[in-house]
C-alpha cells in the first residue's frame, strides 16, 4: 500500500527555503517518492497554522520511512529548520 508524507510549512528565511528546496528533489528518487502536490493551504474547516503544504508519495511506508531517516535527508535538516518552521506527518 502506498504511503503519504504530508508537509506544513511556514516560510521563514526564502534563502535557505530555496537552497532547501532544491535539495529534496535527488533524495526522494532512491526511496521512490514523488512530490504529488505543492501550494497555500486554502482553509475550508479548522485552524492550521501552517501557509504551504507539500504531498510527498511513496510506494510503502518503509520507503517513506527510509527516505525521511536517510543519511542524505538527516543533512538537510538543519538548512530545513533555517528555512522554514514545519510539521511532517506519515499517513500510511
Amino acid at each position: 500500500m502506498s504511503a503519504v508524507i504530508v508537509v506544513g510549512f511556514t516560510p521563514k528565511d526564502t534563502e535557505k527555503l530555496q537552497q532547501y528546496g532544491a535539495s529534496v528533489p535527488p533524495t526522494l528518487a532512491k526511496y521512490s517518492g514523488e512530490i504529488l502536490s505543492k501550494g497555500p493551504v486554502q482553509k475550508l474547516h479548522g485552524d492550521f497554522a501552517h501557509k504551504v503544504q507539500v504531498v510527498i508519495v511513496f510506494p510503502s511506508k518503509e520507503k517513506a520511512l527510509g527516505w525521511y531517516h536517510s543519511e542524505e535527508y538527516q543533512a538537510l535538516i538543519s538548512i530545513r529548520d533555517q528555512g522554514m518552521d514545519s510539521q511532517f506527518q506519515l499517513i500510511a
